[in-house]
């Protein structure tokens, strides 16, 4: 029957009238995604990476009925997740109006709604519930009580209705209760209190909750899903094994398996507005660079591997080499500007809000990490396009353009790139090199006009990642010279 139709009715008599059947929440997420299996219609969108992973463990848990705990480091869509699962819940359901906790009209299990079908039977007045209100979501703190979670005896209540302690009526339900019928998502569990989980266990078992001693059962209908990282388990706290041992299933998520996906999921949720894209030239190379320093920070000796680098860095990153290139573009009244590699110079703040490091890495400070993390990316990404630098001038007589950079440095020549510096400023100090521009034309002979700067900057990069140039940060941006006779000079 269409739900148009059942929704006309506004009282359990109209309700029962027209056949409509009630069923648990659980059992609404089974039937609704197994028409969407059945269909090949996809329940999470823009979730990329765990089609063959996460997804189908999600999927089999909600089958076999189970709450779930989704095991993960940070950045790992997990919150993302759970908040699409309302795809699988049925448009509208019917509850009691006026009810605090959603009362099932065919099955009440407040005072309210019970007395309500007593009193009044058919002519009961229902209303009904968006599945997108279906929806509720606590982040876990260490101050979180019992009494927020659960509910506790409200004595203002009791004092201004003239109600007895042992009324059930004197209760101020917590916010569960209150998700009644409703999928119920606990943040970074490990951070609740050992006592507070304990509280959980009879939520889990039996659906049903204690509030003070009080004798009555209250026979919950939610979906449990419950996000923790695996750090919390040693550092702020973990997960009681009681309440683990009643979680039906524990899926682990994990970091983008390949760069394509990476830069996929990057691309998809940095926020870039029209302006930008419309001034701003991005080149693929930017945002490979960004993705490959992810992985070198996942690796790094001065990170911390147990806390994770979220894909929120690279997120962070790619935005600011937008309003990067955008501030050039605005400073120099231009219509557009093509992305830099001396752009990444500006994700730097992306970096160090986002790394938790190590000993060692305090030691070295973020701003060495950041920049040594940018330097190993580049260093990596360099020899997808140039040849390894130690063999260049030795054997290869086709380097010889290479011959000619190095003795135009040594010659005791720098190159200045500065940030504001416009497109035609930035091409012409790069032409100046000599070599340059053959070195780049006999490895990437393709290349479009307007691109070849970017590469010739490139390439400098990548020379001096690997000792053949010396490369320094100005207050105005870059300066790459020769190598030795810096060393000489003690800079």
């Amino acid at each position: 029957m269409e739900i148009n139709k059942i929704k006309q009715a506004a009282t359990l008599g109209e309700l029962i009238k027209l056949g409509y059947k009630t069923k648990s929440i659980k059992q609404e997420l089974k039937d609704n995604l197994r028409n969407k299996l059945k269909t090949k219609e996809s329940i999470f969108h823009n979730i990329l990476g765990y089609e063959n992973s996460v997804i189908p463990d999600f999927e089999r848990a909600i089958l076999s009925g189970h709450s779930i705990n989704l095991l993960g480091l940070r950045g790992q869509a997990k919150t993302k997740m759970a908040r699409q699962l309302t795809n699988l819940l049925d448009e509208y359901i019917p509850y009691i109006t006026g009810s605090e906790i959603n009362d099932d009209p065919f099955n009440p299990i407040s005072y309210f709604g019970k007395h309500a079908i007593e009193f009044k039977g058919d002519a009961t007045p229902i209303s009904w519930l968006h599945r997108d209100q279906r929806y509720v979501e606590k982040l876990a703190t260490p101050d979180v009580s019992v009494a927020d979670l659960i509910g506790d005896v409200d004595p203002i209540k009791a004092i201004n209705e003239k109600l007895n302690y042992n009324d059930e009526r004197v209760i101020h339900y917590g916010i569960i209760p209150r998700a009644n019928r409703c999928i119920f998502v606990i943040n970074e569990l490990p951070d609740l209190q050992p006592r507070i989980q304990v509280a959980l266990f009879n939520i889990l078992q039996e659906g049903d909750i204690q509030i003070r001693g009080f004798k009555m059962r209250m026979n919950l209908d939610m979906q449990f899903v419950f996000t923790a990282n695996p750090e919390d388990y040693t550092n702020r706290g973990s997960i009681v094994t009681p309440l683990k041992d009643r979680i039906g299933s524990q899926i682990l998520t994990h970091y983008p398996k390949t760069l394509s996906i990476s830069k996929n999921i990057t691309e998809q949720e940095a926020s870039t507005d029209n302006f930008k894209k419309d001034i701003v030239k991005m080149h693929n190379l930017i945002p490979t660079i960004i993705e490959r320093l992810v992985v070198e920070a996942r690796k790094s000796e001065f990170v911390d591997a147990k806390s994770g680098v979220s894909a929120r860095l690279a997120i962070s990153a790619l935005e600011n080499i937008y309003s990067s290139v955008e501030r050039r573009v605005l400073v120099n009244n231009d219509k557009n500007s093509l992305v830099r590699v001396s752009d990444l110079m500006s994700i730097i703040p992306a970096i160090t809000g986002k790394i938790e490091m190590v000993y060692e890495g305090e030691q070295e400070g973020p701003y060495n990490v950041a920049n040594q993390l940018i330097g190993k990316a580049i260093r990596v990404e360099y020899l997808e396009h140039f040849p390894i630098p130690e063999k260049l001038g030795k054997e290869n007589k086709e380097d010889a353009s290479f011959e000619r950079i190095s003795a135009w440095f040594e010659r005791g020549k720098t190159v200045e790139l500065k940030n504001d510096a416009s497109d035609k400023e930035y091409a012409r100090v790069l032409n100046k090199v000599d070599g340059l521009a053959l070195f780049v034309d006999e490895h990437l002979p393709n290349l479009k006009p307007i691109e070849k700067p970017l590469w010739m900057e490139f390439a400098l990069h990548g020379l001096a990642e690997y000792s053949k140039l010396s490369k320094n940060t100005l207050d105005e941006g870059l300066e790459f010279k020769d190598l030795f006779g810096s060393m000489l000079k003690g800079f």
